[in-house]
């Protein structure tokens, strides 16, 4: 019998995940998180097998949720569930951990196949969520790369500075940094500052 956790701040979703899981009787749930901090304490409690993660919930999120969990009981599988695909959010989930990326369309038997799977250890993937990591991996050498200073302001945003900061430091314009970093957003794929320096590590531009 696979142990499941449910975690998603919405009760109805939880509910309804719940129902999908109920016709597969290798598949037990045995619990129900609201919040990516329940969730770490709940994985504690009931030991689950597979944890279906929810991404965007208030206060911990799903990925942070899911590197703690990962931290304490590294035989649990996390799979993330959302209606979220950027290549950032992406990024950061399988890098927290999480060996499968389903969306919420997922039909009851994919999802009930893919937490089966991710019991065996196997990797599930939406066929969209796929192509975007094989896209993710290949670009680099289909864009241009970051300059020597673009990759010195992204060093400095790494280490918590903010962009008058790093203009104090590089001795450029507050001005300057905001282009740097627009431009490194465009290269690398992304729409924030965190997911620039976690996409930046993940290409080698950054250890």
């Amino acid at each position: 019998m696979i142990r499941v956790l449910l975690v998603d701040d919405h009760p109805v979703v939880r509910t309804g995940l719940r129902g999908m899981l109920a016709t597969e009787s290798a598949i037990e749930v045995v619990g129900e998180a609201g919040s990516g901090a329940e969730a770490v304490a709940m994985a504690g409690a009931v030991h689950p097998d597979v944890v279906l993660m929810d991404l965007r919930m208030p206060g911990v999120d799903g990925v942070t949720a899911t590197g703690r969990i990962m931290a304490e009981h590294r035989d649990v599988k996390v799979v993330v569930l959302t209606t979220y695909e950027t290549d950032a959010d992406i990024l950061r989930a399988v890098e927290a951990g999480a060996v499968g990326y389903l969306l919420k369309d997922t039909s009851p038997a994919q999802l009930a196949g893919a937490v089966l799977a991710a019991a065996r250890g196997e990797t599930v993937l939406a066929p969209s969520v796929a192509a975007r990591l094989v896209n993710s991996v290949r670009r680099p050498s289909s864009t241009p790369g970051l300059s020597a200073r673009e990759i010195e302001v992204l060093r400095l945003v790494g280490q918590g500075l903010t962009n008058a900061d790093i203009g104090r430091a590089l001795f450029i314009s507050e001005a300057t940094v905001k282009t740097h970093l627009l431009r490194m957003f465009h290269k690398l794929g992304v729409t924030d500052r965190t997911a620039a320096v976690t996409s930046a590590m993940a290409r080698g531009y950054l250890t």
